[in-house]
């Protein structure tokens, strides 16, 4: 397994991913762009279809800062491909069913849900630069303003 990129301005290591349109996503196609890569917990749940609908409906700017974006969830492609086409997202969506990259990206944490401990995907969002290098993390982030601060930040790194 892969380092983990939990260091600003390190190099993250090359990886590849299954992910909708029946492609798949390697870091390396993606030199020259930044990337945002946004964990969330699970498809069609409220809070994860209101990041996803942001994330849409901002789409159009993020292209003219030289970025792209690429949600990642435990969930299934099928489930995935899904949720994208319900939410007519412009964006592909990564499945991680066996949470390498949410490892990787060390996502991973327990969670309290209806009084119970669970171990879940803590909602979070990681800056690429077009070198490769990780230079912006939002780890625990809520959702509300979240993908404005995100865009903001990308535009100013264009």
């Amino acid at each position: 397994m892969a380092e983990s990129p939990s260091a600003l301005n390190l190099i993250v290591p090359e990886f590849s991913a299954a992910m909708t349109g029946n492609q798949t996503f390697r870091l390396s196609d993606h030199k020259g762009k930044t990337v945002v890569l946004y964990f969330y917990p699970k498809d069609n749940t409220p809070g994860c279809t209101t990041e996803a609908m942001q994330f849409r409906d901002l789409h159009s700017q993020f292209i003219e800062a030289n970025t792209e974006i690429f949600g990642i969830s435990r969930d299934s492609i099928r489930s995935h491909e899904g949720f994208k086409s319900k939410l007519e997202m412009p964006f592909d969506l990564i499945s991680d069913p066996d949470e390498t990259l949410c490892n990787m990206f060390n996502v991973m944490k327990m969670k309290s849900m209806y009084g119970k401990q669970v171990r879940g995907v803590e909602r979070s969002t990681f800056v690429i630069d077009g070198t490769g290098k990780l230079v912006k993390e939002w780890r625990g982030v809520k959702v509300p303003g979240h993908v404005d601060e995100v865009l903001e930040y990308v535009k100013a790194l264009a």
